[in-house]
């Protein structure tokens, strides 16, 4: 059976513009496993993660709101609480998909854990945006109570921002590796996994980090030898001239043609940019095909008539 490795965007699940109740969360959940459930009927092994972008925002502006009464959670520990949370909801949602299909296959939810490396540059740098939006004084308020890095993102808006280091190493790797090789679907490295170093002492350390969810998901593509990485946004395919009138969408390609246009500068970063490097990061060790697209368009891109394929 072919192994995939399912990066799945955060905004599948908590969409742009809503309030993120748990309801619509579930409901979300629910329509992106009808896409996961093409891989399912084509005998897929699985390993899925996630990202969790407006779960954390949400949970940092919980803790904002109630600084005063309960203290507040180091963010590697709101991305652990969001793994769980996360990780329930596409668990119980993918078990009950395949029971309605008749399936007898487990679906579990591991907590992960990433090592970085803490001289990387990100760390002294801090560049991304996490949380809510103020305005000036207040973000520089609460930069002081909380000890914060600010930046202004647009005009007038002012943004907590956070180290994003490249992860070097998926912890668990080979307990995931046994289990996905078995037929087990995993859930694991949610919102890019939960960032942490080898300290002095030798022992694990968390780091007040994000760690890209697609960087993790090449990497861990790698460790359980998926032959397919399939990075799942909201849009359909990649596109030259994004947004232009000489848009052009990419329909199958190869790496070397990819990663020409990367290093001119063709993809927008914080965006489609990390994708690319992600797909070029799978592709260069061991994997045989990346495939970019929404969740309504899997089943056409299962048979290669939709979204943006890359292979070597």
């Amino acid at each position: 059976m072919p192994t995939a490795m399912i990066a799945l965007g955060g905004n599948s699940i908590s969409q742009k513009g809503e309030a993120g109740e748990i309801s619509s969360q579930f409901t979300h959940t629910r329509q992106a496993l009808e896409g996961i459930s093409h891989f399912i009927n084509r005998n897929y092994n699985l390993c899925i993660n996630h990202g969790n972008g407006p779960q954390v925002g949400n949970e940092l502006y919980r803790m904002e709101l109630t600084q005063n009464k309960i203290p507040s959670l180091p963010l590697g520990v709101c991305v652990a609480a969001t793994q769980g949370t996360i990780g329930y909801m596409i668990q119980q949602s993918l078990q009950n998909k395949l029971r309605n299909m008749d399936i007898d296959r487990e679906v579990v939810t591991l907590i992960s854990q990433v090592i970085v490396n803490v001289n990387d540059p990100q760390i002294r740098d801090p560049q991304k945006f996490i949380g809510p939006r103020y305005i000036k004084e207040k973000a520089e308020d609460l930069a002081n109570k909380f000890n914060w890095h600010i930046k202004e993102q647009t005009k007038g808006d002012w943004r907590r921002v956070v180290p994003s280091p490249m992860p070097e190493f998926i912890m668990h790797g080979k307990s995931i590796k046994a289990l996905v090789d078995r037929g087990t679907i995993v859930i694991s490295s949610g919102g890019g996994g939960i960032p942490v170093f080898n300290n002095d002492a030798g022992q694990l350390e968390g780091l007040d980090a994000v760690i890209d969810k697609d960087f993790s998901a090449a990497k861990l593509g790698r460790i359980i030898r998926a032959q397919e990485l399939w990075i799942i946004t909201d849009i359909d395919s990649v596109y030259l001239n994004f947004g232009t009138k000489k848009q052009k969408r990419l329909k199958v390609t190869t790496r070397d043609y990819i990663e020409k246009y990367l290093n001119k500068g063709e993809f927008q970063k914080g965006s489609i940019e990390p994708k690319i490097i992600a797909a070029i990061h799978f592709l260069k060790h061991h994997g045989e095909k990346v495939v970019i697209t929404s969740i309504p368009c899997i089943k056409n891109a299962l048979n290669e008539t939709a979204g943006t394929i890359i292979r070597n």
